[in-house]
């Protein structure tokens, strides 16, 4: 496949994918954003025409920030233009059901990574025909660190002979500064980069050549592959902020500089349970550390570890002079795992230890206090009702600390942190597990480290304005920016006046900000070369943010009553929210292929129609043999199995790099039932590690460590470590065994056992990778060339051969692939009964999705590599 990705932290994050056929050619190609009062509307257009003599499929692949809208899509083909219409979401569904029954494909499944959600298309385009692709989103800005940052990942993958990134910015409070770059910029390249700045206004382009696309001189790979960077910020200072007035509708940016610290308390309410061990727990410590380093001298701290039960470090918070912070690197350098997760009791216990401090006078009255919670899991120890936690946490805080709930990883039940947070003046946040967790650490602290105000309140003119957004804040952090829209209600208004109270380190502000509507036009005329109606739509935009977060807290009543608000702006404005959905019909000629429904994804809310059971995040194989695969993004599985006979030996894993090895030797049954097909499972795994000249071999009956000429073994009936300089093994009795490589690989070994004097099963074991982050690109083997990401795409979801089956078209690795969906289980968590995981299924041993056939990974020996054999 062909893949232009555009990534935006901020502002755009956009990926195409086209089908890799030479004949469909990429003609044109352009990003045209336009930025004013940090207001960003996005415009791609992607051209392409079909050169062959025969039908081909082009598919419009998307990726677009988590906070932005959709605010229209079209395609042009020959001279019609098609609309896609904003619905209510039932409705659109219902249309989307219809399709499905009538066995038509009914697409774009939504996918959420980190920062990005997915928009998708397919269109047949006729021989010599052409299409036109155009996308248009919308979003706010925001401020973080300082900066606005947008960064377009650039790869196309192919020579395009218009190949344009257009960027307008405008500013009235002036661009402090303006910096652009980008990793595949050469010596060559950097002047095609054209950035003018002057004042308020700023242009960039980026418009290469053929030639200057190409990788070398006379060749036709493209050398565009990488970041394209811009970060801003605006001239700003202690005032007021700036106002800008468009057609009866205000915007606020407040943001002021050079403020005096004020002083925070934060306890720290941290994850200790076995679930946390290896990884997680090393890159917590990795944050942590850091984040004690940057304390202030002036701030308050304290930690409270838990799993089944709290620990605390001390009875008190205690200040963060260099003594007490050199004592919490020991402690945290120690933490230990016990089982079970009890949330309920130390958040209590948190805001109960902020309650002394302020009571007794240990902190400043003028001082900021919160909670961090960091944990990987749902309560399952104490009180373990979600509902009730979230009440006994309100009524604890009492609305006077903030609560930030970090969600570590996949299995957290994000909904319940993100309630309960927002309950309590905080915000949640998922920490992904990435060798980059403990920068996700740090950087969400960085965000709330720095309080500069207190009890931050913006009015304006009296009976003036209407429809206002939130516009009172408990604290105002450095590096951030308030934002307030609303509606001018009064049109015979002189004079716009608004007025901010608020409180720093030492005093209390008063500020106040005027503008005369006379001169409204003026400013107005300024802008409106950018797009002149910015600012009602940025007021719907924040409106309707803001109403669907506070339907997380209320009662179904006033949920209700926001969520119809909620959906009325959005239809009016035509923006795809959570509430809304976009319907995309296709030409008569290919409605057999069905209408299009693009939604917005939720975080922690699943939006694959045919999944109930949640994204599976494990790479495995276990049982007869079934392999699975996890598939992130678009946090999904695909799954095959392997005939083979047993005593056959297949390689699953393989680095060359790190010298890392893994294979797996076949048993069967006892016996072979009235000529049945012969049932194979993994009986024996062999793992090499040759930088430490450590072999293991594992079978059902025990653990044998090789480690130089030394041998060790380790029956299954006892519980037993074994650490070595950069590994470790851990081996719970008669369950399994934790293989841990540095900080960055760790595999479990499942021990299934079955009666014992079963006429015909035997013991056998199971295979899975928990992370694998340390291995290196050249990785194979059956399980180890999916340890770094695979792009498939699964389209054309229809009703499959078999009664209640459905099947669909997977495109991987230049392979159209049939694939059924079904279950396979994870017996991680339930050994005897299994958890079912929802899965693509790949028939004929994974043909087409493996590299090669099957057969190619089989090896002569249980600790011999597997080497690519010769086409």
């Amino acid at each position: 496949m062909i893949f232009w990705r555009i990534l935006a932290y901020i502002s755009v994050h956009i990926i195409f994918i086209f089908q890799q056929v030479k004949e469909l050619e990429i003609y044109s190609f352009k990003v045209d954003c336009k930025i004013t009062s940090r207001f960003a509307r996005n415009v791609v257009t992607s051209r392409v025409v079909n050169r062959a003599n025969e039908s081909k499929e082009a598919l419009f692949d998307v990726q677009l920030p988590k906070t932005a809208f959709i605010a229209n899509f079209s395609m042009i083909i020959d001279g019609v233009v098609y609309v896609g219409v904003v619905k209510e979401k039932e409705v659109a569904k219902q249309q989307y059901q219809q399709a499905v029954a009538r066995g038509q494909t009914a697409g774009l499944v939504k996918v959420t990574g980190r920062k990005m959600e997915k928009f998708k298309v397919s269109v047949n385009i006729a021989a010599a025909k052409k299409v036109t692709f155009e996308l248009v989103y919308e979003e706010l800005l925001k401020r973080k660190l300082g900066k606005y940052e947008m960064v377009i990942r650039v790869k196309p993958e192919q020579l395009v002979q218009h190949f344009q990134i257009d960027v307008h910015l405008f500013e009235p409070q002036g661009i402090a500064f303006l910096d652009v770059n980008a990793t595949f910029l050469t010596n060559d390249l950097m002047p095609i980069v054209k950035k003018t700045l002057t004042g308020k206004k700023a242009h960039i382009s980026f418009t290469p050549t053929l030639d200057q696309q190409s990788a070398c001189t006379s060749c036709q790979n493209t050398g565009l592959d990488g970041d394209f960077i811009m970060t801003y910020d605006v001239d700003r200072d202690l005032s007021a902020g700036n106002i800008a007035i468009v057609n009866g509708y205000f915007v606020h940016h407040f943001g002021p500089a050079n403020l005096p610290r004020v002083p925070k308390n934060v306890v720290f309410v941290i994850d200790q349970s076995g679930s946390m061990m290896f990884t997680k727990m090393f890159q917590t410590k990795e944050a942590l550390h850091k984040i004690l380093d940057d304390l202030n001298t002036e701030d308050n701290f304290a930690f409270i570890s838990f799993s089944s039960s709290f620990r605390k470090w001390k009875n008190s918070l205690i200040r963060a002079t260099t003594a007490n912070v050199v004592e919490a690197h020991k402690y945290v350098k120690n933490f230990s795992f016990v089982s079970g997760t009890n949330i309920n009791d130390p958040l209590l216990e948190a805001a109960k230890l902020l309650d002394d401090a302020h009571n007794l006078g240990q902190v400043p009255e003028r001082s900021v206090s919160m909670i961090i919670l960091l944990t990987d899991g749902d309560p399952n120890s104490g009180e373990s009702n979600p509902t009730k936690i979230q009440s006994n946490v309100k009524y604890a805080i009492n609305n006077k600390y903030n609560l930030y709930c970090l969600g570590f990883g996949y299995d957290v039940k994000y909904s319940f942190l993100e309630k309960m947070s927002i309950e309590n003046s905080g915000i949640a946040r998922r920490i992904y597990e990435d060798s980059d967790a403990a920068l996700q650490l740090q950087g969400f602290y960085n965000e709330v480290a720095n309080p500069l105000l207190l009890n931050v309140e913006l009015q304006y003119s009296q009976n003036a304005v209407s429809d206002v957004t939130r516009s009172t804040f408990k604290q105002y952090y450095d590096g951030s920016e308030i934002v307030v829209a609303g509606r001018i209600a009064d049109n015979d208004l002189d004079m716009f006046v608004a007025d901010i109270r608020a409180q720093d380190a030492n005093s209390n502000i008063t500020m106040t900000y005027e503008v005369s509507m006379s001169e409204v036009d003026n400013i107005t005329q300024q802008q409106q070369y950018i797009f002149g109606d910015f600012t009602e739509r940025m007021w719907a935009y924040l409106t309707i943010q803001q109403l669907l977060q506070q339907r997380i807290s209320v009662g179904s009543e006033e949920k209700k009553l926001l969520t119809d608000r909620a959906r009325e702006l959005a239809l009016k404005y035509n923006f795809v929210t959570p509430l809304t959905s976009m319907i995309v019909t296709k030409p008569e000629e290919q409605m057999d292929q069905g209408e299009f429904l693009a939604e917005k994804p939720v975080e922690g809310v699943s939006l694959y129609h045919l999944s109930s059971a949640g994204s599976y995040h494990s790479t495995s194989v276990d049982s007869d043999p079934h392999f699975l695969i996890a598939m992130r993004p678009p946090n999904d599985a695909v799954c095959f199995n392997i005939d083979e006979k047993p005593g056959v030996i297949l390689n699953l894993v393989t680095d060359p790099v790190t010298g890392f090895v893994v294979n797996g030797e076949l048993i069967g049954d006892k016996k072979i039932e009235n000529n049945k097909k012969v049932n194979t499972y993994f009986g024996k795994f062999g793992l090499v590690y040759n930088k430490m000249e450590l072999r293991m071999e594992i079978t059902t009956q025990e653990i044998k460590l090789f480690h130089g000429a030394d041998i060790t073994r380790f029956p299954w009936s006892a519980t037993a470590t074994s650490t070595h300089a950069g590994f470790a093994i851990t081996i719970n009795k008669e369950r399994n065994l934790i293989v841990t490589m540095g900080v960055d690989v760790t595999f479990v070994i499942l021990l299934h056992r079955v009666w014992k004097n079963h006429p015909l099963h035997q013991d056998f074991l199971g295979f899975y990778t928990l992370d694998n982050h340390r291995f290196s690109s050249q990785t194979l083997g059956l399980l180890g060339q999916f340890y770094h990401p695979i792009d498939a795409e699964v389209f054309n979801i229809r009703p499959g051969f078999d009664q209640g089956k459905v099947d669909a078209t997977m495109f991987v690795k230049g392979h159209k692939l049939t694939v059924t969906r079904g279950n396979q289980k994870d017996y991680r968590l339930d050994p005897k009964h299994g958890t079912d995981v929802p899965c693509w299924f790949v028939h004929n041993s994974g043909k087409g999705f493996i590299d090669g056939n099957h057969t190619d990974y089989i090896v002569s020996t249980l600790f011999d590599p597997f080497n690519i054999k010769p086409a």
